[in-house]
């Protein structure tokens, strides 16, 4: 049982759906993130998605992929991100913290898949989203994880149809992230009416919670996905506040109503 199991089943005992929050390792500044990190449980948060910054991502839109490079200007590195998590840490022993990123980063660091692992697991991390890995080569990176007690959480798709479903969801654990729309972070809005369908599809394949993320930046929209989910994400509206230079105060005040919005939900 990890972090994210426990959560999962606390929430589902209190007939509450998750709060799940994204915002980038090292934008603008590693003090910066560590203070935001430390605030986002008391404004709400149940699972806390960190981002490692790089330099060509995949499926980040404008928003995050502006503080991907701020990140990088910053000196934000996969071992930067590992030690604010550290930090954190000293206080918050219970909050499950997902890394979210690209395999590049991983594979080219010194010490390859299982020096990360090693040091992932002993900052504090509780799962991986990697999202340029697909199941063909779960060797790679998934089962190793798994090993070493980690979640690896899979991204299922409005084109993830029936027959590619069983192969997304075969190795994945914690829960199951359904992207809701077809495009990158920060486009279009959620429609819950389209996506309710497809997470209870998703959730009798794989078993598993389903959380739902992209294009949701209100609490009213954050209610509504939360409704046919098991929970939802916010990324770029945080990140843009942050990109704006709020005080963190005033970050976290953004991140208490929206995850009232889940918690209605």
């Amino acid at each position: 049982m990890t972090r994210i199991d426990d959560t999962f089943q606390r929430l589902q005992a209190q007939g509450r759906k998750a709060f799940v929050t994204y915002i980038m390792a090292s934008d603008p500044d590693d003090a910066t993130t560590l203070d935001i990190m430390r605030g986002l449980p008391g404004a709400g948060v149940d699972i806390i998605e960190l981002g490692m910054p790089f330099t060509d991502p995949m499926a980040d839109g404008p928003t995050i992929q502006s503080a991907g490079q701020r990140a990088l200007a910053a000196g934000g590195s996969v071992t930067r991100t590992l030690a604010i998590l550290r930090e954190f840490r000293k206080t918050d022993d219970t909050t499950p913290v997902v890394l979210m990123g690209y395999y590049n980063p991983i594979y080219a660091r010194s010490g390859g898949v299982e020096r990360f692992l090693a040091d992932a697991r002993d900052a504090g991390v509780d799962g991986l989203i990697v999202v340029d890995l697909p199941p063909e080569e779960d060797d790679e990176l998934c089962i190793p994880a798994q090993r070493a007690g980690l979640n690896f959480i899979r991204l299922a798709t409005p084109t993830t149809d029936d027959r590619r479903l069983p192969a997304v969801v075969r190795n994945t654990s914690g829960f199951v992230y359904y992207v809701s729309v077809t495009g990158i972070t920060g486009g279009p809005a959620a429609n819950a009416a389209e996506v309710a369908p497809e997470v209870a599809r998703i959730r009798k394949a794989a078993n598993l919670p389903v959380v739902v993320g992209f294009g949701i930046s209100t609490p009213e929209a954050a209610e509504k996905i939360a409704s046919v989910a098991d929970g939802c994400v916010v990324g770029s509206a945080i990140v843009k506040k942050i990109s704006e230079g709020r005080p963190v105060p005033e970050v976290l005040d953004f991140v208490r109503d929206l995850a009232a919005g889940a918690h209605r939900g």
